[in-house]
Order: structure tokens, then C-alpha cells, then sequence
């Protein structure tokens, strides 16, 4: 961790920051996972709404 201590005594500590790099393309699985789970999240939230509507 890195620290500095001021001329008053205070001491300033700061994180360590992480090394950053490149993000990569996702491969044709991770695609169609992505595509699942964004068709699943759709319909919960269609049914979610649509059990509120029946509800009020």
C-alpha cells in the first residue's frame, strides 16, 4: 500500500491500482449464452409486469 504523511502528521493512503489491459471479444458460445440470458431476463420481466397488471 502507499502511504505519504504530510507535513502536519496526517497520513494519506491510497490503493493500489490494478494493471489494466484490453478486454477481448467474446467467442460465438459466450454470444449465445449472452443471448439466452437476455431473452430470459425479458420474459421475467414481461411476466412480472404482467402479473402486476392482472393483480391492480
Amino acid at each position: 500500500m502507499y502511504t505519504t504523511q504530510l507535513d502536519n502528521g496526517l497520513t494519506n493512503t491510497y490503493a493500489v491500482e490494478p494493471k489494466s489491459y484490453y478486454a477481448q471479444y467474446p467467442a460465438p458460445y459466450q454470444q449465445r449464452r449472452y443471448l439466452v440470458q437476455g431473452i430470459v431476463a425479458t420474459l421475467f420481466v414481461i411476466s412480472l409486469v404482467a402479473v402486476s397488471a392482472l393483480i391492480s
